[in-house]
């Protein structure tokens, strides 16, 4: 498994509520994933080929909740 980072970082008040209400319409999701999925998603659609990253881009979208790790059900 991939090493963790963590990071700090200030979002404008409304793309954090939208981002709120989107969990708690899908449980299956969590701030960490929908986070790692965006950023992911932001680098492979400016051209970013990195395999990590395409990896992740990819399981943000066809990753089933079925099959997310115990810790981000």
């Amino acid at each position: 498994m991939a090493p963790h980072v963590s990071v700090e970082n200030q979002i404008p008040a409304d793309l954090f509520q939208a981002m709120v209400v989107f969990i708690e319409q899908h449980p299956q999701w969590d701030q960490y994933r929908l986070m790692q999925s965006a950023l992911a998603g932001f680098l492979f659609q400016q051209g970013c080929q990195a395999q990590p990253v395409v990896r992740h881009y990819l399981d943000g979208l066809f990753r089933k909740p079925e099959s997310a790790p115990p810790c981000c059900k």
